[in-house]
Protein backbone atom coordinates (compact mmCIF):
# COMPACT_ATOMS: atom_id res chain seq x y z
CA UNK A 1 0.00 0.00 0.00
CA UNK A 2 2.60 2.42 0.88
CA UNK A 3 4.10 1.56 -2.32
CA UNK A 4 1.57 2.73 -4.46
CA UNK A 5 0.89 5.64 -2.11
CA UNK A 6 4.79 6.34 -3.19
CA UNK A 7 4.45 5.97 -6.86
CA UNK A 8 0.62 7.74 -6.90
CA UNK A 9 2.79 10.76 -5.34
CA UNK A 10 5.42 10.83 -7.91
CA UNK A 11 3.24 10.81 -10.44
CA UNK A 12 1.05 13.95 -8.83
CA UNK A 13 4.47 15.66 -8.88
CA UNK A 14 5.73 14.67 -12.25
CA UNK A 15 2.24 16.16 -14.03
CA UNK A 16 2.14 18.93 -11.44
CA UNK A 17 6.07 19.85 -12.98
CA UNK A 18 5.17 19.16 -17.04
CA UNK A 19 1.46 21.37 -16.52
CA UNK A 20 3.03 24.62 -14.64
CA UNK A 21 6.37 24.39 -16.89
CA UNK A 22 3.98 25.32 -19.66
CA UNK A 23 2.67 27.53 -18.11
CA UNK A 24 4.83 30.50 -19.24
CA UNK A 25 4.92 28.96 -22.80
CA UNK A 26 0.94 29.89 -22.76
CA UNK A 27 1.16 32.89 -21.12
CA UNK A 28 3.66 34.04 -23.75
CA UNK A 29 1.52 32.84 -26.42
CA UNK A 30 -1.70 35.01 -25.62
CA UNK A 31 0.14 37.96 -24.64
CA UNK A 32 1.09 38.13 -28.15
CA UNK A 33 -2.84 38.18 -28.93
CA UNK A 34 -3.93 40.68 -25.10
CA UNK A 35 -2.73 43.09 -22.99
CA UNK A 36 -0.98 41.49 -19.72
CA UNK A 37 -3.85 42.64 -17.59
CA UNK A 38 -6.76 41.90 -20.06
CA UNK A 39 -5.49 38.15 -20.45
CA UNK A 40 -5.35 37.76 -16.52
CA UNK A 41 -8.87 39.68 -16.52
CA UNK A 42 -10.23 36.34 -18.77
CA UNK A 43 -8.25 34.49 -16.96
CA UNK A 44 -9.18 34.82 -13.34
CA UNK A 45 -12.93 35.05 -14.95
CA UNK A 46 -13.31 31.66 -16.38
CA UNK A 47 -11.29 30.20 -13.76
CA UNK A 48 -13.25 31.66 -10.81
CA UNK A 49 -16.55 30.35 -12.91
CA UNK A 50 -15.26 26.93 -13.50
CA UNK A 51 -14.26 26.68 -9.38
CA UNK A 52 -17.95 28.03 -8.37
CA UNK A 53 -19.70 25.64 -11.01
CA UNK A 54 -17.70 22.68 -9.17
CA UNK A 55 -17.67 23.81 -5.44
CA UNK A 56 -21.98 24.38 -6.29
CA UNK A 57 -22.20 20.64 -7.47
CA UNK A 58 -19.58 19.90 -4.35
CA UNK A 59 -21.74 22.35 -2.35
CA UNK A 60 -18.27 23.61 -1.09
CA UNK A 61 -17.50 27.34 -2.24
CA UNK A 62 -16.22 29.01 0.88
CA UNK A 63 -13.28 28.70 3.70
CA UNK A 64 -14.17 27.75 7.23
CA UNK A 65 -15.03 30.61 9.47
CA UNK A 66 -11.74 32.05 11.05
CA UNK A 67 -9.51 30.95 8.56
CA UNK A 68 -11.33 33.47 5.77
CA UNK A 69 -8.76 36.11 5.63
CA UNK A 70 -6.11 34.34 5.81
CA UNK A 71 -7.10 32.58 2.51
CA UNK A 72 -7.75 35.75 0.82
CA UNK A 73 -4.19 37.08 1.55
CA UNK A 74 -2.66 34.38 -0.09
CA UNK A 75 -5.17 34.32 -3.09
CA UNK A 76 -3.51 38.30 -2.99
CA UNK A 77 -0.19 36.70 -3.12
CA UNK A 78 -0.39 33.68 -5.17
CA UNK A 79 -3.35 34.37 -7.70
CA UNK A 80 -3.51 38.01 -8.19
CA UNK A 81 -0.21 39.69 -7.28
CA UNK A 82 1.68 36.38 -8.71
CA UNK A 83 0.27 36.36 -11.81
CA UNK A 84 0.35 39.92 -12.27
CA UNK A 85 3.97 40.20 -11.61
CA UNK A 86 4.53 37.28 -13.83
CA UNK A 87 2.78 38.56 -16.75
CA UNK A 88 4.42 41.73 -16.26
CA UNK A 89 7.56 40.48 -16.90
CA UNK A 90 6.72 38.11 -20.07
CA UNK A 91 5.11 41.40 -21.55
CA UNK A 92 8.61 43.47 -20.74
CA UNK A 93 9.90 41.06 -22.71
CA UNK A 94 11.39 38.43 -19.95
CA UNK A 95 11.50 34.72 -22.06
CA UNK A 96 10.15 31.76 -20.74
CA UNK A 97 13.31 30.06 -20.08
CA UNK A 98 14.54 32.48 -18.13
CA UNK A 99 11.97 33.43 -15.96
CA UNK A 100 11.20 29.91 -14.89
CA UNK A 101 14.91 29.81 -13.73
CA UNK A 102 14.43 33.35 -11.67
CA UNK A 103 11.08 31.45 -9.91
CA UNK A 104 13.83 28.10 -9.56
CA UNK A 105 15.16 29.96 -6.69
CA UNK A 106 11.99 29.35 -4.70
CA UNK A 107 13.10 26.20 -3.15
CA UNK A 108 16.54 27.80 -1.51
CA UNK A 109 14.33 30.59 -0.06
CA UNK A 110 11.69 28.34 1.87
CA UNK A 111 14.55 26.37 3.11
CA UNK A 112 16.56 29.42 4.25
CA UNK A 113 13.45 30.74 5.84
CA UNK A 114 11.67 27.86 7.11
CA UNK A 115 15.09 25.97 8.72
CA UNK A 116 17.96 28.40 8.31
CA UNK A 117 20.58 25.83 8.34
CA UNK A 118 23.14 25.97 5.75
CA UNK A 119 26.14 24.79 6.75
CA UNK A 120 28.71 22.28 4.92
CA UNK A 121 27.13 21.10 1.53
CA UNK A 122 24.07 22.99 1.78
CA UNK A 123 26.25 26.52 2.25
CA UNK A 124 28.02 25.32 -0.87
CA UNK A 125 24.97 24.34 -2.17
CA UNK A 126 22.93 28.34 -1.69
CA UNK A 127 26.61 29.40 -2.85
CA UNK A 128 26.62 27.98 -6.13
CA UNK A 129 22.34 28.61 -6.17
CA UNK A 130 22.99 32.45 -5.75
CA UNK A 131 26.15 32.33 -8.09
CA UNK A 132 23.35 30.99 -10.77
CA UNK A 133 21.38 33.58 -10.27
CA UNK A 134 23.55 36.03 -10.64
CA UNK A 135 24.97 34.92 -14.20
CA UNK A 136 21.23 35.17 -15.16
CA UNK A 137 19.97 38.51 -13.99
CA UNK A 138 23.97 39.73 -15.43
CA UNK A 139 23.11 37.60 -18.83
CA UNK A 140 19.45 38.89 -19.11
CA UNK A 141 20.17 42.67 -18.01
CA UNK A 142 23.88 43.21 -19.53
CA UNK A 143 23.78 41.35 -22.32
CA UNK A 144 19.90 39.80 -23.18
CA UNK A 145 19.03 43.65 -23.06
CA UNK A 146 16.05 42.37 -21.11
CA UNK A 147 14.49 45.79 -19.13
CA UNK A 148 15.06 46.19 -15.25
CA UNK A 149 11.33 46.55 -15.19
CA UNK A 150 10.43 43.32 -16.41
CA UNK A 151 13.41 41.55 -14.21
CA UNK A 152 11.65 43.39 -11.45
CA UNK A 153 8.40 42.17 -11.71
CA UNK A 154 10.02 39.05 -12.01
CA UNK A 155 11.68 38.96 -8.52
CA UNK A 156 8.50 40.22 -7.26
CA UNK A 157 6.69 37.01 -8.51
CA UNK A 158 9.48 34.99 -7.09
CA UNK A 159 8.99 36.74 -3.34
CA UNK A 160 5.04 36.79 -3.97
CA UNK A 161 4.99 32.61 -4.72
CA UNK A 162 7.45 31.91 -1.84
CA UNK A 163 5.69 33.99 0.68
CA UNK A 164 1.92 32.72 -0.57
CA UNK A 165 3.28 28.60 -0.58
CA UNK A 166 4.67 29.38 2.85
CA UNK A 167 0.76 30.43 4.13
CA UNK A 168 -0.34 28.05 2.29
CA UNK A 169 1.62 25.28 4.39
CA UNK A 170 -0.68 24.54 7.20
CA UNK A 171 -3.68 24.81 5.51
CA UNK A 172 -5.82 21.76 5.78
CA UNK A 173 -8.99 22.56 4.15
CA UNK A 174 -9.37 21.26 0.12
CA UNK A 175 -8.27 23.28 -2.35
CA UNK A 176 -11.93 23.58 -3.58
CA UNK A 177 -12.99 25.37 -0.17
CA UNK A 178 -10.13 27.93 -0.60
CA UNK A 179 -9.47 28.40 -4.80
CA UNK A 180 -13.04 30.54 -5.34
CA UNK A 181 -11.99 33.86 -2.56
CA UNK A 182 -8.35 33.25 -3.93
CA UNK A 183 -9.37 33.76 -7.41
CA UNK A 184 -12.34 36.15 -6.84
CA UNK A 185 -9.40 38.21 -5.18
CA UNK A 186 -7.09 37.70 -8.24
CA UNK A 187 -10.22 38.96 -10.23
CA UNK A 188 -10.73 42.29 -8.07
CA UNK A 189 -7.22 43.34 -8.14
CA UNK A 190 -7.47 43.16 -11.80
CA UNK A 191 -10.69 44.66 -12.39
CA UNK A 192 -9.36 47.61 -10.09
CA UNK A 193 -6.55 48.07 -12.47
CA UNK A 194 -7.70 47.58 -15.66
CA UNK A 195 -8.95 51.25 -16.13
CA UNK A 196 -5.52 52.42 -15.61
CA UNK A 197 -3.81 49.85 -18.52
CA UNK A 198 -4.16 49.85 -22.17
CA UNK A 199 -6.31 46.88 -23.14
CA UNK A 200 -5.67 45.03 -26.32
CA UNK A 201 -7.21 41.52 -27.02
CA UNK A 202 -7.24 39.71 -30.65
CA UNK A 203 -10.37 37.64 -30.25
CA UNK A 204 -9.01 34.58 -32.36
CA UNK A 205 -8.19 30.98 -31.24
CA UNK A 206 -4.50 31.67 -30.94
CA UNK A 207 -5.71 33.59 -27.84
CA UNK A 208 -8.68 31.46 -26.95
CA UNK A 209 -6.42 28.45 -26.92
CA UNK A 210 -3.81 29.35 -24.59
CA UNK A 211 -6.61 30.93 -22.52
CA UNK A 212 -8.33 28.32 -21.87
CA UNK A 213 -5.25 26.65 -20.99
CA UNK A 214 -3.76 28.94 -18.55
CA UNK A 215 -7.47 28.93 -16.91
CA UNK A 216 -8.70 25.41 -17.10
CA UNK A 217 -5.48 23.59 -17.00
CA UNK A 218 -2.98 25.68 -15.05
CA UNK A 219 -5.21 28.08 -12.83
CA UNK A 220 -7.79 24.85 -11.31
CA UNK A 221 -5.81 21.42 -12.27
CA UNK A 222 -2.33 22.47 -11.50
CA UNK A 223 -3.57 24.62 -8.59
CA UNK A 224 -5.37 21.89 -7.27
CA UNK A 225 -2.21 19.57 -7.84
CA UNK A 226 -0.17 22.24 -6.12
CA UNK A 227 -2.56 22.42 -3.02
CA UNK A 228 -3.23 19.05 -2.57
CA UNK A 229 0.98 18.72 -2.28
CA UNK A 230 1.72 20.86 -0.06
CA UNK A 231 -1.09 19.58 2.44
CA UNK A 232 0.64 15.67 1.67
CA UNK A 233 4.21 16.33 1.73
CA UNK A 234 6.88 18.53 3.68
CA UNK A 235 6.85 21.89 2.25
CA UNK A 236 10.82 22.59 1.71
CA UNK A 237 10.17 18.68 -0.21
CA UNK A 238 7.26 20.11 -2.00
CA UNK A 239 8.86 23.18 -3.26
CA UNK A 240 12.10 21.20 -4.46
CA UNK A 241 10.01 20.73 -7.17
CA UNK A 242 10.54 23.60 -8.75
CA UNK A 243 13.77 23.07 -9.65
CA UNK A 244 13.14 21.06 -12.06
CA UNK A 245 10.44 23.83 -13.76
CA UNK A 246 13.19 25.50 -15.03
CA UNK A 247 14.64 22.75 -17.32
CA UNK A 248 11.69 21.61 -18.47
CA UNK A 249 10.38 25.25 -19.32
CA UNK A 250 13.59 26.31 -21.03
CA UNK A 251 13.02 23.08 -23.09
CA UNK A 252 9.33 23.92 -24.16
CA UNK A 253 10.72 27.69 -24.92
CA UNK A 254 13.61 26.45 -27.18
CA UNK A 255 11.50 23.88 -29.07
CA UNK A 256 7.89 25.49 -29.72
CA UNK A 257 9.18 29.46 -29.54
CA UNK A 258 12.77 29.17 -30.57
CA UNK A 259 14.51 31.12 -27.40
CA UNK A 260 17.61 29.49 -26.92
CA UNK A 261 19.46 30.57 -23.43
CA UNK A 262 22.89 31.95 -24.27
CA UNK A 263 25.95 30.18 -22.54
CA UNK A 264 26.00 31.84 -19.56
CA UNK A 265 22.12 31.49 -18.83
CA UNK A 266 22.64 27.67 -19.42
CA UNK A 267 26.03 28.07 -17.57
CA UNK A 268 23.60 29.87 -14.19
CA UNK A 269 21.27 27.44 -14.56
CA UNK A 270 23.20 24.59 -14.23
CA UNK A 271 24.73 25.84 -11.15
CA UNK A 272 20.90 26.76 -9.58
CA UNK A 273 19.94 22.87 -10.68
CA UNK A 274 23.61 21.84 -8.91
CA UNK A 275 23.08 24.42 -5.96
CA UNK A 276 19.74 23.05 -5.09
CA UNK A 277 20.37 19.67 -5.73
CA UNK A 278 23.50 20.11 -2.82
CA UNK A 279 20.79 21.84 -0.28
CA UNK A 280 18.37 19.16 -0.43
CA UNK A 281 20.23 16.32 -0.76
CA UNK A 282 20.03 13.78 2.01
CA UNK A 283 22.42 13.57 4.90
Amino acid sequence: MRFITQWANAGLATLFVLLWSSGAIFSRWGLEHASAFAFLFFRCAIALALLLAIGLWQRQCLPARGTRWRVALIGLLMIGSYQISYLLALEQGITPGVLATLLGVQPILTQFITERRCSGLRGLGLLLAMAGLTLVVYQSLAIAHFSLPGMLCAFIALGCMTAGTLLQKGMSQPPLAVLPLQYAIGLLMCTLVLPFEPLRVEWSMALIVPLLWMAVVISVLATFLLYRLIQRGNLVQVTSLFYLIPAVTALLDYLLLGHALAAMSMLGMAAIVLGVMLVFRKP
